[in-house]
């Protein structure tokens, strides 16, 4: 006889998901895509789409990189792998990819606020930088932190964000 699901039971599913929730792929996906950015000094004929397609590829093979360890690194060693895991840690490894897509939208539309490519690699930045300072807020807000636990966390990911910027400003000179 089929087992009837009590009417909380998803709602408590999805509220468990959510407390186990590591925002450590989005913090580490906008530093990448900060990284990106700043490597991105010289692009070819297509500046633009070049960049934002960088962006959203070097996320996806980060992902694919931090699924295949998790994978086949720590998993295995415990484990068997079935499908149920595979789309776990492939769900769990996202928020790597969801990280380049503020800043390449950004790219995306900067024509549309009259930025050249120099003003669109700034604003990629920017979105970049709030993005890790956002994510790893977010990350200690789950975790039930103090907020001056959640401002500390903002302000060091925010440090290291700027200090991947002034790379680009002390190498360029």
């Amino acid at each position: 006889m089929p087992t009837t699901r009590q009417p909380g039971a998803r709602a408590e599913r999805v509220a468990e998901r959510r407390a186990r929730a590591d925002y450590t792929g989005g913090v580490y996906g906008s530093m990448l895509a900060t990284s990106v950015i700043i490597g991105a000094g010289t692009l070819g004929s297509f500046p633009r789409l070049e960049l934002v397609l960088l962006l959203l590829l070097t996320g996806v093979a980060f992902w694919v990189a931090h699924v295949h360890a998790q994978l086949f690194g720590a998993r295995l060693a415990q484990r068997s792998l079935d499908r149920r895991i595979v789309l776990h840690v492939c769900r769990d490894e996202w928020p790597i990819v969801k990280a380049a897509v503020p800043p390449a939208a950004a790219v995306a539309v900067s024509p549309l606020l009259g930025l050249d490519v120099q003003g669109a690699l700034w604003l990629a930045l920017g979105v970049a930088v709030a993005g890790q300072v956002g994510w790893s807020a977010a990350a200690a807000r789950r975790a039930d932190a103090s907020w001056h636990l959640v401002a500390a966390t903002a302000a060091v990911n925010l440090l290291l964000g700027l200090l991947i910027i002034s790379f680009k400003l002390f190498l360029k000179h």
